[in-house]
């Protein structure tokens, strides 16, 4: 990007309240530039109009860029299990876009890298997808499960089958000298 087509710094009323080795890496207006908002990416994940705190990048189950409105879908815990996290959808929020600028591309490239492992499998009464991330400043892997719609979550089968399988999967990911 050239030095006559940046954009220009985010404004510090719009500046969310960034962590002490938080930076900012690309910022968009939202809806029809009359106070809609600002998305914000940084090196720890993606602060959205409305809400306190951002979520991390780990934490975004889904970004989609139609080249005018970003869709993110957040994760909502549902539960903790032994090694791994249930996760579900949230409902999808839909931002307009009138100057992206780089904002698609950061949270695009900031979700792809923060996804470390990701296999769908089949369980009794349904499927559900294994998914081991990466936390911005945190060590290791982050394990979670997001089971397909209409999927038992509760049933005990289905959760010793998906104890299985996450601890087949962060077994096969260990490094060698572990």
């Amino acid at each position: 990007m050239g030095l006559f087509n940046r954009k220009p710094k985010l404004p510090p009323a719009d500046r969310p309240p960034l962590a002490a080795d938080e930076r900012v890496l690309a910022w968009a207006a939202a809806g029809n530039g009359e106070g809609d908002g600002v998305l914000v990416a940084s090196n720890l994940g993606l602060w959205l109009p409305g809400r306190g705190q951002r979520l991390g990048w780990h934490d975004i189950l889904k970004a989609v860029w139609s080249g005018r409105e970003l869709t993110v879908t957040p994760a909502e815990r549902v539960a903790e299990r032994d090694g791994y996290l249930v996760v579900a959808d949230c409902p999808a929020e839909t931002y307009l876009l009138l100057d992206p600028g780089d904002l698609p591309h950061q949270v695009r490239a900031r979700v792809t890298r923060s996804v470390a492992y990701t296999a769908h499998h089949q369980v009794p009464g349904g499927a559900g997808r294994i998914a081991a991330r990466r936390v911005a400043g945190v060590d290791g892997l982050t394990w979670t499960v997001r089971y397909d719609p209409g999927t038992p979550a509760d049933d005990k089968a289905v959760a010793a089958e998906t104890d299985r399988l996450v601890a087949a999967a962060r077994a096969s990911t260990a490094p060698a000298d572990a």
